[in-house]
Protein backbone atom coordinates (compact mmCIF):
# COMPACT_ATOMS: atom_id res chain seq x y z
CA UNK A 1 0.00 0.00 0.00
CA UNK A 2 1.47 3.21 -0.94
CA UNK A 3 1.19 5.59 2.12
CA UNK A 4 0.75 9.25 2.21
CA UNK A 5 2.81 11.60 3.44
CA UNK A 6 1.41 13.24 6.26
CA UNK A 7 0.65 9.52 7.96
CA UNK A 8 4.14 8.65 7.24
CA UNK A 9 5.04 11.96 9.17
CA UNK A 10 2.70 10.67 11.91
CA UNK A 11 4.14 7.64 11.64
CA UNK A 12 8.01 8.16 12.09
CA UNK A 13 7.06 10.86 14.73
CA UNK A 14 5.40 8.02 17.00
CA UNK A 15 7.96 6.03 16.28
CA UNK A 16 10.51 8.63 17.68
CA UNK A 17 8.43 7.38 21.21
CA UNK A 18 7.86 4.02 20.45
CA UNK A 19 9.82 0.78 20.87
CA UNK A 20 10.25 -1.76 18.18
CA UNK A 21 10.54 -5.76 18.26
CA UNK A 22 11.54 -8.41 15.64
CA UNK A 23 9.56 -10.81 14.96
CA UNK A 24 12.17 -13.41 16.61
CA UNK A 25 12.28 -11.09 19.59
CA UNK A 26 8.68 -11.07 19.76
CA UNK A 27 8.22 -14.71 19.65
CA UNK A 28 11.06 -15.04 22.73
CA UNK A 29 8.88 -12.22 24.31
CA UNK A 30 5.77 -14.11 24.05
CA UNK A 31 6.97 -17.29 25.24
CA UNK A 32 7.83 -15.39 28.74
CA UNK A 33 4.39 -14.14 28.66
CA UNK A 34 4.38 -10.99 26.47
CA UNK A 35 0.41 -10.84 25.32
CA UNK A 36 0.52 -10.41 21.11
CA UNK A 37 -1.83 -7.59 19.99
CA UNK A 38 -3.06 -7.09 16.80
CA UNK A 39 -4.57 -4.10 15.92
CA UNK A 40 -5.71 -4.55 12.55
CA UNK A 41 -9.17 -4.99 10.90
CA UNK A 42 -11.82 -7.01 11.80
CA UNK A 43 -11.58 -8.28 8.24
CA UNK A 44 -7.54 -8.59 8.06
CA UNK A 45 -7.98 -10.31 11.55
CA UNK A 46 -10.51 -12.93 10.21
CA UNK A 47 -8.39 -13.57 7.06
CA UNK A 48 -5.69 -14.93 9.43
CA UNK A 49 -3.60 -13.77 12.24
CA UNK A 50 -0.41 -14.92 14.31
CA UNK A 51 -0.80 -17.79 16.26
CA UNK A 52 -1.98 -16.63 20.11
CA UNK A 53 -2.51 -13.43 19.15
CA UNK A 54 -5.52 -11.09 20.89
CA UNK A 55 -7.69 -8.82 18.56
CA UNK A 56 -8.27 -5.30 19.53
CA UNK A 57 -8.19 -2.95 16.43
CA UNK A 58 -6.95 -0.02 15.74
CA UNK A 59 -10.37 1.48 15.90
CA UNK A 60 -11.27 0.60 19.55
CA UNK A 61 -7.70 -0.20 21.34
CA UNK A 62 -7.39 2.85 23.14
CA UNK A 63 -11.45 2.11 24.33
CA UNK A 64 -10.84 -1.19 25.14
CA UNK A 65 -7.58 -1.73 26.15
CA UNK A 66 -8.13 -0.97 30.12
CA UNK A 67 -10.94 -3.65 30.43
CA UNK A 68 -9.19 -5.91 28.92
CA UNK A 69 -5.19 -5.00 30.35
CA UNK A 70 -5.94 -3.68 33.49
CA UNK A 71 -2.41 -3.24 34.81
CA UNK A 72 -0.32 -1.08 32.91
CA UNK A 73 2.75 -2.73 33.39
CA UNK A 74 1.67 -6.16 31.10
CA UNK A 75 3.86 -6.33 28.43
CA UNK A 76 2.31 -5.83 25.38
CA UNK A 77 3.70 -6.40 21.39
CA UNK A 78 1.24 -4.57 19.39
CA UNK A 79 1.06 -5.52 15.44
CA UNK A 80 -0.58 -4.49 12.36
CA UNK A 81 -0.12 -5.16 8.45
CA UNK A 82 3.52 -3.68 8.22
CA UNK A 83 3.96 -1.77 11.16
CA UNK A 84 2.98 2.00 11.04
CA UNK A 85 -1.00 1.35 12.74
CA UNK A 86 0.74 -0.56 15.62
CA UNK A 87 3.12 1.90 16.15
CA UNK A 88 0.74 4.52 16.50
CA UNK A 89 -1.32 2.30 18.94
CA UNK A 90 1.54 1.86 21.16
CA UNK A 91 2.23 5.73 20.90
CA UNK A 92 -1.35 5.81 22.21
CA UNK A 93 -1.33 3.01 24.91
CA UNK A 94 1.82 4.95 25.93
CA UNK A 95 0.35 8.03 26.91
CA UNK A 96 -2.93 6.14 28.82
CA UNK A 97 0.08 4.97 30.78
CA UNK A 98 1.06 1.55 29.54
CA UNK A 99 4.41 1.24 30.29
CA UNK A 100 5.71 -1.62 28.67
CA UNK A 101 4.26 -1.65 25.37
CA UNK A 102 6.21 -2.69 22.12
CA UNK A 103 5.72 -2.52 18.16
CA UNK A 104 6.51 -5.84 15.56
CA UNK A 105 8.73 -4.19 13.40
CA UNK A 106 7.76 -5.00 10.13
CA UNK A 107 4.02 -6.55 11.14
CA UNK A 108 1.89 -9.10 10.24
CA UNK A 109 4.18 -9.00 6.46
CA UNK A 110 7.59 -9.50 8.57
CA UNK A 111 5.41 -12.38 10.64
CA UNK A 112 4.82 -14.44 7.81
CA UNK A 113 7.91 -13.70 6.05
CA UNK A 114 9.58 -15.49 9.45
CA UNK A 115 7.32 -18.44 9.01
CA UNK A 116 6.42 -17.71 12.45
CA UNK A 117 3.00 -19.65 13.28
CA UNK A 118 -0.44 -18.35 12.02
CA UNK A 119 -3.92 -19.05 12.52
CA UNK A 120 -7.49 -18.10 10.72
CA UNK A 121 -11.28 -17.54 12.56
CA UNK A 122 -12.17 -20.66 10.95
Amino acid sequence: MKHTEGFLRLVEDARTRVREVDVERAQERVRAGARLVDVREDNEWAAGHARGAEHLGRGVIERDIEREVPDHSTELILYCGGGYRSALACDSLQRMGYTNVYSLAGGWKAWQEAGAPVEDEG
